[in-house]
């Protein structure tokens, strides 16, 4: 096994599922905060501002994993590697 197939391998079966399932923790923490700020919207402020918490907090989240697959790409591209999908 040489380096390049084990840096594959740990991308592949480690690195790319850990970034999917913090992007949907993150999208369903947006989720969750629109519903709690739906809900609020006729009930109570607390509700209302907890939503929006959330929902700031998804939409954050989602960003940073955008922006770290983006930096990611850019500098595989500037230097030339591949980067396995």
């Amino acid at each position: 096994m040489t380096a390049e197939s084990l840096r594959d391998a740990l991308v592949n079966v480690v690195l790319n599922p850990l970034a999917a399932l913090f992007f949907a923790v993150a999208m369903v923490v947006f989720i969750w905060g629109l519903v709690e700020f739906l809900w609020g919207l006729t009930t109570d402020t607390e509700g209302k501002e907890n939503g929006k918490r959330h929902m700031l907090w998804g939409i954050v989240g989602m960003f940073v994993m955008v922006a770290a697959a983006t930096i990611i790409n850019i500098i595989a591209n500037t230097i030339g590697v591949s980067v396995p999908r």
